[in-house]
């Protein structure tokens, strides 16, 4: 019960790492505040908890929606403790030599901006809390190429960033921040990413499981409650000396290539010494 007497706020809460971190937060005490487009969802997940979560809808596209959100927050509890910038989607998924200039500024807008105006309007209901703590969700896509689509890699890539500046920029006040990075965590995101039916939904996360098994050192897909684990250690006062960076939550996707974990799978070393002596 590390948060009892907390106030938290987390967006994406209706499904996937949000609904996962609203659980665990309000299951350790927090009044949770849970923000999603998703009404239904949202309701739910509300019903399901055995805490203190309260719903509230919120377009994180839309600016005055997230300050609706911290101000209700604040006014209910008397401030914010944690916030757990979440929400996200794909986004445009042209590359960089086809997309429109307003796809890309609507997947900035739903990625990065939405963390910005998060942050700025959570800011003033949390200065002075004991322990306050930002958490924003990057991803591994925002640390290399090949992992999703351009757009939303620099996004994310913006949000690793974001989360350092904010980190000194409010350090005055006693405010931490950090990023975590999931890798391939088994969520409908992949399935909404690429227009794919909901109903679909089941079948598309079988698959994701079925490759991120062999995709990484740790041999079983990732989980949202992986995430929602990362979330609430960075929110406690156990990470009480841990803000400007980026946790790494992939399973070891981002450790190396292939060959160096998998034996069966030699590395380019390995193959020029077992070429034909003629050869060589």
């Amino acid at each position: 019960m590390r948060f009892v007497g907390k106030t938290a706020v987390i967006t994406g809460a209706a499904s996937g790492i949000g609904r996962a971190t609203v659980l665990k937060l309000a299951g350790e005490g927090a009044t949770v505040f849970a923000a999603d487009i998703d009404e239904t969802g949202g309701a739910a997940v509300a019903a399901s908890s055995n805490g203190d979560v309260r719903f509230q809808r919120c377009d994180i596209c839309h600016v005055p929606d997230i300050q609706a959100l911290m101000d209700r927050a604040a006014a209910e509890t008397g401030g914010i403790d944690i916030v757990f910038n979440n929400a996200a989607a794909v986004g445009d998924r042209a590359p960089i030599d086809e997309i429109e200039a307003d796809g890309w500024d609507a997947t900035m807008h739903l990625i990065l901006r939405s963390v910005a105006m998060g942050i700025r309007y959570a800011v003033p209901h949390m200065k002075g809390r004991n322990g306050a703590s930002i958490i924003n969700t990057a991803s591994i896509a925002g640390m290399g190429a090949g992992y999703s689509p351009t757009a939303y890699a620099v996004a994310k890539a913006g949000v690793l960033h974001l989360s350092k500046m904010a980190a000194t920029d409010l350090a005055q006040y006693g405010i931490r921040v950090n990023a975590i990075c999931p890798g391939f965590i088994n969520t409908n995101i992949f399935g909404a990413g690429l227009g794919i039916a909901a109903e679909n939904h089941d079948a598309v996360r079988a698959v994701v499981a079925e490759v991120s098994q062999h995709a990484q050192p740790i041999a079983r897909g990732g989980q949202p409650d992986d995430i929602a684990n990362m979330v609430a250690f960075l929110a406690s006062a156990d990470a009480g000396f841990i803000t400007g960076t980026h946790m790494l939550v992939d399973g070891g996707i981002t450790a190396g290539p292939r060959h160096a974990w998998d034996p069966n799978t030699p590395s380019m070393f390995e193959a020029l010494l077992a070429m034909e002596p003629e050869a060589k």
